[in-house]
C-alpha cells in the first residue's frame, strides 16, 4: 500500500466537509482579505474580515489558517490577522473551508 502524507491533513487541521473547522455552522457568504503594513512597525499582515462568525468559530478558523500556512497570528476585532503576506495562498485556503466569495485587496 502507498504512502499518502496527505490522507489525514483534513483531520489534523480539524476541518470537517467543506463547510470549515469543526463546530462551524455552515458555509460563509464572503471573505475580504486585505493587505497591511501601516501600524505595524513595517511588518506585513494578512487581514481576513467580514466573515460573520462568531468568537468561537473566528477561534478556530484562525488556528486552522495558522497550521495551514505555518505562520502566526491572531483575533483583532471581528478580524483574523495573519504574519506575513498570504493574499495568494488565500483564495484556495477559504475556498476549501467553505467561503463562496472571496475579495482580495
Amino acid at each position: 500500500m502507498k504512502n499518502n502524507p496527505f490522507a489525514q491533513l483534513r483531520e489534523t487541521l480539524g476541518m470537517q466537509g467543506p463547510t470549515g473547522p469543526t463546530g462551524s455552522t455552515g458555509p460563509v457568504a464572503r471573505a475580504v482579505v486585505r493587505y497591511e503594513r501601516a501600524g505595524r512597525g513595517g511588518k506585513e499582515a494578512t487581514v481576513v474580515e467580514q466573515l460573520g462568525l462568531s468568537e468561537t468559530e473566528l477561534a478556530a478558523w484562525l488556528k486552522s489558517l495558522k497550521a495551514s500556512l505555518g505562520c502566526g497570528g491572531s483575533l483583532e476585532g471581528d478580524a483574523i490577522m495573519l504574519q506575513g503576506d498570504h493574499r495568494k495562498r488565500m483564495p484556495a485556503l477559504l475556498t476549501r473551508l467553505g467561503v463562496r466569495k472571496i475579495i482580495v485587496s
